[in-house]
């Protein structure tokens, strides 16, 4: 019994994918961020001294939330191209630098590491690239969902360097706030 698969049938595998990709990419890029307080409520973030450039907190939660939907959609079309060459080595790219991502909130906002999310942020950055080039032969809607993703990690690697400029004491003596007092006497 050999059948063809009908173009229907063939959205709802993609559609199959997306529904597993999209959701587990947004949340687990989520909890990241929130388990490593990300942002402006983490203390050590707020004390930093920004530059002009850094947007309101809010467009970061959603430009995320966009990012990943993008990703977790060119993802399930890469997933869905069975037997297409180069597959196997684009997912690949596509999960170094998605672990990477995930790595990144974790080392500048809770390890306080600012130079060293530098390198990382530049290193996701070639890998997207690289990632960009590998799913253009395969599906070039997915290659193209994520140039927002790099035009974002170019805006984001500038931010850090900035960040890393003005606070050459973050990561080896720390920004400490002190802590709210009470004297009762």
């Amino acid at each position: 019994m050999t059948e063809i698969a009908t173009p229907g049938q063939l959205r709802m595998s993609y559609w199959r994918w997306a529904m597993v990709t999209v959701p587990s990419i947004v949340l687990v890029g989520s909890l990241m961020g929130l388990l490593s307080n990300s942002g402006y409520s983490n203390r050590w973030f707020a004390a930093l001294d920004l530059p002009s450039i850094v947007p309101p907190g809010w467009v970061f939660g959603v430009a995320w939330t966009i990012l990943y939907i993008c990703m977790g959609l060119a993802l399930a079309m890469v997933l869905h191209a069975r037997g297409a060459k180069g597959r196997g080595f684009a997912l690949l790219l596509f999960f170094v630098q998605l672990i990477a991502n995930f790595a990144w909130s974790p080392l500048f906002f809770g390890a306080h590491q600012v130079t060293n999310a530098l390198y990382l942020i530049i290193f996701i950055l070639m890998v997207t690239i690289a990632t960009f080039f590998a799913f253009l032969p395969i599906r070039k809607a997915a290659a193209w969902l994520l140039v927002p993703y790099i035009a974002w990690l170019c805006f984001a690697s500038v931010l850090n360097f900035q960040i890393d400029q003005r606070n050459p004491d973050a990561e080896n003596k720390g920004v400490v706030v002190p802590a709210a007092t009470t004297q009762i006497g």
